[in-house]
Formats: C-alpha cells, structure tokens, sequence
C-alpha cells in the first residue's frame, strides 16, 4: 500500500497541487457488554479505506474509497483534485506552516494484545464484576463493558513523509444502578460513561480490577438512595481526578482548539473567549495550574507517533504557571499566526478530513497529598465521578453534576455522603480559585473515548492528566 501510495503522490505533483497527502487505515473493533450476570452483546467490525487530501492554489479537496486496487485510488485522486480546483475560485488561500518530512514507524507500547485474549475470559470477569454488584441490597441492574481497538494508519505525503502506526486501545468500566420507589442512583468505575481506555492492551483491564471493586460501587450506589442533598451555597472542594479529567477537557481543552477560536466551528461545537489577543497575557488560573498538550505519554489515550498531517507528536503548554501561552493547532492555523503546528490534526478514520482535535489535555500535578488537600478545608466537599455537564458555545460558564459528594468538617472526611451534587462557574474566575493540585502519585491519564466535533460530527478519542485539586468558594448545588 505504502508503494501505491508513494505513486500516488508522485502523480499529483505532476499534476501541479501544492501539497498532498494520502492515510491509508484499517480499524478493528470488539466492544462487550454483560448484565446482570448475563453476556448481553458481543460486537465486531473492520474497516479500511484510504482518505486523500489535496491543496490546489489555495484550495483544499478531499476524496476518500474503500476499494483499494489502483484504479479506484487514482479515480480518489482525480475527486479531490477536481474539488480542490473548484474550492480555489472561492478561497481565501490556504498556507501550511512548515514540517520536515519523516519516514518511520510508531508502535503504541502494550503487553498483551486485547484481540488475542479469549473472548470467554473477558466475560467472566465481566459477569464476575456484575455478579458481585448484584448481591448489595438495593441494585437493580449491573453493567459491566469492554472495548478493544486496533488501528493501523499508513500516512504518505507529497514532502516526502512516510510512516506507518500501529495503535492498540483497550477500555473497560462497570457501573451499578440503585432504585426504591423514590429515587434511583447510580455509581461507576474507574470512570463514568463505559470506564476508562488507554492505549495499551489487555493488561490495562487486569489491573482495573473491576470484580475487585464492583461491591464498594454497588454499596455507595445503593446508599445514594437514602443520602441528603448539600444545601446550596459556596463552599471550598475538592475534585476527584476522574471529574478533574472533564473539567480540563471542557474548560481548557475545547477553548484552546485555534479553529474553534477562528470560527470554523461555530455553527456546530463552538467558539472560544481565547482569542489571539488573550495570548501570553491573560491570567488563566492561580500560579499553580499548568496545562499541557502532550501525546508522547505512553499509554495515554490521546497518544500517538504522529498527527493525521505527519507532525510528529509533541508536548506543548497551554497554560504555564497560570498564564494562557498556546493552542491546540494544525498546519494551516498555525500559520496564521506565523507558528508551527503542534501535531493535533486527526481525523476519526479514513473517510475523514483531519481537524484540530485534543491529544492528551493534562493538569500537571501538584506537591500535596489528598489527605493534604481535605485538610485545608473547614468545612465543605470532595465531588467524585461526572454525572452530567454543560458549558456555553464560547467555554466561559459551566455546569458539572458528579455522582457523589463526600462531607468534609474540620480537616477530615467524615464518612457522610450526599447526592445529586452540582457545581458551577466562570472557566477563569475558577482556575483563578485553584490553591492545590495533589503530587504525581495521584496522577492518571484518564480516557475519554467520545469526543465529539466537526461537520460531519467526527467522534475521537483522547486523553486527560489529571490529580486531585481544591479550589476555594465554588458554587455548589443540587441537580434533579
């Protein structure tokens, strides 16, 4: 393919384009689900195609086939090709910032690769977790899940670029739901909304030990049920890292996307109050938040070799030491502000154009210890695990719901629990009130696996660096 590829390319320079590119992929897909001790679902898919991308005086075109014999790819060619040509009587003109061309190979680290585990075995844990959960008072339904990707990407470009990727994702989580004739809760873990992923292999699951976690998630589920909700007010928290991970995503991640900041979103995901007058002078948060973009963390879900565009893979800031000082960009914005792109392109799969989308959005850590952070609290809460969010089109005022607040008094965790707990702020004023971030030992590279953006809506998967982190007077309510 890469040879094909390779000729494919040749013969678009002859042609006269400015630039192109070419990514071959196939993708592989498991996804599992058990209930109630019960295998509910085993799906498989494969995939495979090849995306083109042509810049013809200044216009962009865009092909994709999954027929891979050389007539039909050379025909791919000549669509985006002839699209590129059309779009230059309407462009502005496009310029790509500069990025040396690299031949080489990326392999993502895993000890174990997921699709050559039994599916008879990923069950049984599954029904393992679920079984357990089943047996507290309470639990009506218990949900147990995995899902497993494997990805090989082959990028050719007319710089000269050639390398191949091969990257394996493996996820899992389980979930426990409580009900009595008033009020229905729920508890999840390690993470909300089918778990956590990484890009590492059967391993990672193992040691999520999700049977030997399941009965704590059913018994808080079930004691959700009879806990009180907080009074509204303004108290100091605490967040837990797998909430941390969203309000990164959401109030640091989507705002600092330099297409979003241009407009190119608009319409469907957003804007952002990030404009280019913000940069290196607006204050973000306190001193001790540092924001980072890197997608050289092995393991984490937004880590890769190189971007969709063939920038290699590259750790930046967004935020250094409570100041705003860089973007999420691709070639082409990043040359619109005379800097280099820092590898965010990517695109969902073959069929896909490329956009500005987050890698691994991180929180570095802190010097304190969690029982540090609880601490230096009077009287207030630690928010665990998200439930619901909301945040405006430009990122400035949110909402965030978690599954549970623990009650803080004098220092110390008390052992009372509260439910439907909402907390809400302006992104800046809230950064601004963070005056602890817990040590490396807390730290983790949570997985979102389905983040949405683009038109057509491209759904992709990244990553969030986070630890533990208290915060001074947030707003704190109650959800229903």
């Amino acid at each position: 393919m890469k040879d094909i590829l390779t000729e494919l390319m040749d013969y678009l320079k002859g042609k006269g384009v400015s630039y192109a590119d070419a990514r071959y992929e196939e993708h592989e897909e498991q996804q599992i689900v058990v209930e109630n001790d019960t295998l509910k679902s085993v799906s498989t898919s494969e995939d495979r195609g090849v995306g083109i991308r042509v810049l013809y005086e200044g216009g962009w075109g865009f092909a994709s086939t999954n027929r891979l014999n050389k007539d039909a790819l050379f025909k791919a060619a000549e669509r985006a090709l002839e699209i590129a040509r059309e779009s230059a009587k309407r462009s502005e003109g496009v310029e790509l910032a500069p990025e040396d061309p690299h031949v080489d190979t990326f392999r993502s680290p895993f000890e174990k690769d997921p699709f050559e585990v039994p599916i008879s075995e990923k069950v049984d844990l599954l029904k393992a977790a679920t079984k357990e959960m089943m047996k507290v008072e309470g639990v009506k339904r218990a949900i147990g899940s995995m899902d497993f990707r494997r990805i090989r990407k082959v990028f050719v470009s007319t710089e000269g670029s050639q390398i191949d990727q091969l990257i394996v994702i493996s996820g899992s989580g389980i979930v426990a739901y409580a009900a009595d004739e008033n009020d229905f809760q729920w508890r999840s873990y390690p993470s909300s909304f089918g778990g956590d992923y990484a890009t590492r292999g059967w391993e990672f699951v193992l040691e999520m030990d999700l049977p030997g976690n399941a009965r704590k998630v059913a018994e808080e589920a079930a004691a959700l049920l009879k806990a009180d909700e907080i009074e509204p007010g303004e108290y100091d928290i605490v967040i837990d890292g797998q909430q941390m991970a969203l309000q990164v995503h959401e109030s640091c991640g989507h705002p600092t996307e330099l297409d979003r900041v241009f407009g190119y979103e608009i319409s469907f995901a957003g804007g952002s109050f990030l404009q280019p007058d913000k940069l290196n002078k607006l204050r973000y948060g306190s001193e001790i938040v540092n924001i980072t973009a890197d997608a050289t963390i092995p393991g984490g879900l937004g880590s890769f070799g190189y971007d969709d565009e063939g920038v290699k893979a590259q750790k930046s800031y967004l935020v250094k030491d409570g100041v705003f000082v860089g973007y999420l960009m691709d070639r082409q914005t990043a040359a619109k502000l005379g800097l280099r792109s820092n590898g965010a392109a990517r695109a969902q799969n073959w069929r896909h154009i490329p956009i500005i989308r987050m890698t691994n959005i991180n929180l570095l850590p802190g010097e304190h210890s969690l029982d540090d952070l609880i601490g230096g609290i009077d009287y207030g809460f630690l928010l665990a695990t998200n439930k619901s969010w909301s945040i405006d089109d430009m990122r400035v005022n949110f909402q965030f719901a978690t599954e549970i607040a623990y009650e803080i008094k004098g220092g110390k965790l008390t052992g009372k629990i509260f439910k439907n707990p909402v907390y809400y702020g302006r992104t800046t004023e809230f950064w601004n009130s963070c005056d602890g971030i817990a040590s490396e030992e807390y730290w983790h590279v949570w997985g979102v696996p389905n983040c949405g953006k683009g038109q057509p809506q491209q759904v992709m998967y990244v990553g969030h660096g986070t630890s533990p982190a208290r915060f001074r007077k947030v707003k704190v309510g109650v959800a229903r």
